[in-house]
């Protein structure tokens, strides 16, 4: 696919009436005549921005795909967090996904041996570039309000740090053209959205100044921070200075802040914990949205999709009563509890030891010594000791379509819980992290690292070190979509022997595989279509 493909450019061109808040809306497609001067609706491709990190099209969650059914013929597929999330967290030590052998794609995901025709991979390398085109129209054809075009710019830069870290390398081009886009390698991706962040950071609204969902300067600086976190694995030289300076500026940013509220139920008596509150249905009202900096908004009504939380919350539960009396999920659905936590995550809050087998959360996270440790386990097994078996492995109930003020939600096919993209907890762990790996274990590492594990209610670090620091990643942020992205910046991934979890590399046991696997193929179709790019080391 070249960036410049026509079909798209209808999108690009119609108008429609949507709103910011609900991002959903008919999108006409029609031919288009290169020749003839189109016009296109500001507000309609701006929304269309933001929806296209929750829809797959203009359709609900079927219809006038985004992603043409000839890339991945399930639209619910090609939503952009869920094709992440399973390149992310399926080849890590996280999640398990019981119908890997007949789901294409998954199976090599988990077993690390994904090759350059992978489903998913391809379909979120095209998401990625039916996103930047869109942005390319916006900004350079169709928008005029200066905090909207930073705003495109952002989602822009967001994409292409997406393919900076996921493909590693790849076409490049920031208009709408007929020629073929050039090649970009991973140094040069680097620089752009570097460069993009930095342009925009002034035009961005102040923080929390912005409609809920909209991104500000404070997202701007996150952004930026992990860059500079991971910029040793992008282009070979440290940024910890940069990466601990832009944090900074967002733990100082004076609107958002972590979330320190649970509450009770007053229709049920459960209590919610901190930490819960920021992954139920009221995520957007009950003090969650102060700690995500940028959500992503779903609704049953109108941001019907089979990504995002949709996919957390129904792939977890099983297909009966018990685990839904016990935690109700809060929707009428569920996929059969094809979504599995690996034991190697449960490790990390138990240590080895045995996690206790129990339907409630309570116990759970009591026995963990840690609030966020939401996992159900009655029935079933800490392990993973086969693949599609739906006995194995413990299941999650950290995002569910409950809201804590009792109230009921939009709809119960579909979920009402935002996805939390990007929230302030990361800025904490990346301070901590860019400081141990610059001056080594430090009380000021720990300070930061403390303030989410006291709201977690587990024990404080003293003098954490970056393995201490790797596992509270995992601990804050699993099924966050990010894990694989984190093991590799501590050589925990591909390339080593040391680390270990279940099937890695094919085994049950897990084995090592090759490091080129750090990164992910580039479609042999845009290399046929494109002369100007090049395969990735070890998919010729």
């Amino acid at each position: 696919m070249k960036l410049n493909i026509k079909k798209y450019a209808a999108l690009m061109a119609c108008a429609c009436g949507l709103t910011i808040t609900s991002c959903v809306g008919d999108l006409d497609v029609t031919p288009i005549n290169p020749q003839q001067t189109q016009v296109a609706n500001d507000d309609a491709l701006f929304n269309k921005l933001y929806a296209t990190f929750s829809l797959t099209g203009q359709q609900g969650n079927a219809g006038k795909p985004d992603i043409p059914s000839s890339v991945m013929s399930d639209e619910g597929s090609t939503q952009y967090f869920r094709m992440q999330w399973y390149l992310n967290e399926f080849t890590s030590d996280e999640a398990a996904w019981t119908w890997s052998g007949n789901d294409g794609g998954v199976q090599e995901l988990m077993y690390n041996n994904y090759t350059a025709s992978n489903a998913f991979a391809l379909g979120l390398y095209y998401r990625l570039y039916f996103d930047i085109t869109l942005c390319n129209s916006y900004i350079n054809d169709v928008g005029s309000d200066p905090m909207r075009l930073a705003e495109a710019r952002f989602i822009r830069a967001y994409n292409y740090a997406s393919v900076l870290d996921v493909f590693g390398a790849g076409p490049f081009c920031t208009s709408v053209s007929s020629e073929n886009a050039v090649y970009y390698n991973r140094k040069q991706l680097f620089d752009f959205v570097e460069s993009e962040l930095l342009a925009i950071e002034n035009q961005m609204a102040e923080p929390g100044k912005n409609t809920y969902g909209r991104a500000d300067k404070v997202a701007v600086w996150l952004l930026l921070s992990r860059l500079y976190l991971n910029a040793e694995v992008y282009t070979g030289q440290e940024r910890n200075d940069d990466a601990m300076a832009y944090a900074t500026k967002v733990l100082n940013n004076g609107y958002y802040h972590l979330n320190l509220t649970g509450a009770t139920n007053p229709a049920t008596g459960e209590k919610y914990s901190a930490y819960q509150m920021l992954f139920l249905a009221d995520n957007n009202s009950n003090g969650a949205q102060y700690e995500d900096i940028l959500p992503v908004l779903q609704d049953g009504i109108t941001t019907k999709t089979d990504g995002g939380t949709q996919l957390l919350i129904l792939g977890s539960y099983a297909n009966d009563n018990a685990m839904d009396t016990d935690v109700p999920s809060g929707t009428n659905l569920s996929w059969g509890k094809c979504l599995q936590v690996k034991g190697k995550l449960v490790d990390q809050f138990f240590n080895g030891a045995a996690a206790p087998e129990t339907g409630s959360i309570a116990t759970m996270t009591a026995a963990a010594n840690d609030d966020r440790a939401l996992f159900y386990s009655k029935g079933y097994s800490q392990y993973l000791t086969e693949v599609d078996d739906l006995s194995k492995c413990f299941t999650s109930v950290k995002f569910r379509n409950v809201r804590s003020d009792g109230g009921t939600t939009s709809a119960v096919d579909y979920v009402d819980t935002d996805l939390p993209l990007m929230r302030m907890a990361e800025a904490y762990l990346i301070y901590a992290e860019a400081s141990v790996r610059k001056n080594g274990p430090n009380s000021d590492a720990d300070s930061k690292l403390n303030e989410l594990r006291n709201r977690a209610h587990a024990t404080p670090f003293s003098y954490a070190t970056l393995d201490d620091i790797c596992a509270e990643w995992a601990r804050e942020f699993w099924f966050e979509g990010r894990r694989r992205s984190d093991l590799i910046r501590f050589n925990k991934f591909a390339g080593q022997s040391d680390y270990k979890w279940e099937y890695m590399g094919g085994e049950a046991n897990g084995t090592s595989f090759s490091s080129y696997r750090n990164v992910f193929a580039i479609p042999q179709t845009d290399l046929s279509n494109n002369p100007n790019l090049k395969q990735n080391e070890g998919y010729n």
